[in-house]
């Protein structure tokens, strides 16, 4: 795992966002690094969704800023912070239910052929695209039966692979995992837990949620916890125990913010 010194890729400072009354965000501040993976942690409500859709441009935040390689974005849009290297994998997968399994791993970046006219008028590189798909899952070790099989045919930890397939192929910066194995059996989910190693050890920043203590201990670095809307601890994944993690998720203690 990469040390200390790792160069940060993203930085929240201060975020705040509030539905009416409920206040989701209380001035939230963390660090991504490249070629680390940071568990995001806390209850169901806790804001950690919530973040990372600030993050991902799916929200508008009330407050604070976002830097991306230490200059100060605003992302207003899913497309904006995917032209800045985040790639997103939503508990709700954003994925097309009609489309095949290569239109959703290219999609909004699908290849055209026939030039400049060519893109114009939107003819696809279907060929291409899907000799690109095959060395994509191939790539990950994602087995699809058929690259041709609409989505809403497949199962629901062959969806998922898809959407995290997606992320992992373009993420070449920052990725974000919003319970990525949730619908995963045990060796998918070890397969997902593979790929993140995988990203990170390429130089990705990778931001995780999971309710899972023992992915956080095998393949995270460090743990940031949400509660109420408010980070109430910060740690070195190595100098805690799964125990310690419950206790700052659950408020019974609280960790350094530094």
């Amino acid at each position: 795992m990469t040390g200390p010194a790792s160069p940060v890729a993203l930085e929240v400072e201060g975020l705040c966002k509030s539905f009416r009354a409920v206040q989701a965000l209380d001035h939230v501040s963390l660090s991504l690094h490249y070629g680390r993976v940071t568990a995001l942690l806390g209850d169901n409500g806790a804001g950690k969704s919530t973040l990372v859709k600030c993050i991902s441009g799916v929200y508008a935040p009330d407050g604070g800023e976002v830097r991306v390689d230490g200059a100060v974005r605003v992302i207003g849009s899913p497309e904006m912070a995917r032209s800045l290297g985040i790639e997103t994998v939503h508990q709700t997968l954003a994925v097309i239910d009609p489309l095949d399994v290569v239109e959703n791993l290219f999609l909004n970046r699908e290849h055209t052929r026939g030039g400049r006219l060519g893109a114009w008028l939107g003819v696809l590189d279907k060929k291409r695209m899907r000799s690109e798909s095959g060395e994509i899952l191939g790539r990950l070790d994602i087995r699809i039966p058929s690259l041709r099989r609409p989505m809403s045919a497949l199962s629901g930890g062959q969806r998922q692979a898809v959407a995290i397939g997606r992320a992992a192929a373009w993420g070449q910066q920052i990725v974000l995992l919003d319970e990525p194995a949730a619908a995963l059996g045990v060796e998918q989910a070890a397969r997902v837990l593979d790929l993140i190693r995988s990203l990170r050890d390429s130089g990705v920043a990778v931001l995780l949620i999971t309710h899972n203590m023992d992915r956080v201990t095998e393949v995270c670095d460090r743990a940031v916890v949400l509660r109420q809307g408010r980070k109430t601890a910060e740690v070195d994944v190595a100098d805690v125990s799964k125990d310690d993690l419950v206790a700052y998720i659950t408020g019974a203690r609280t960790g350094d913010l530094s």
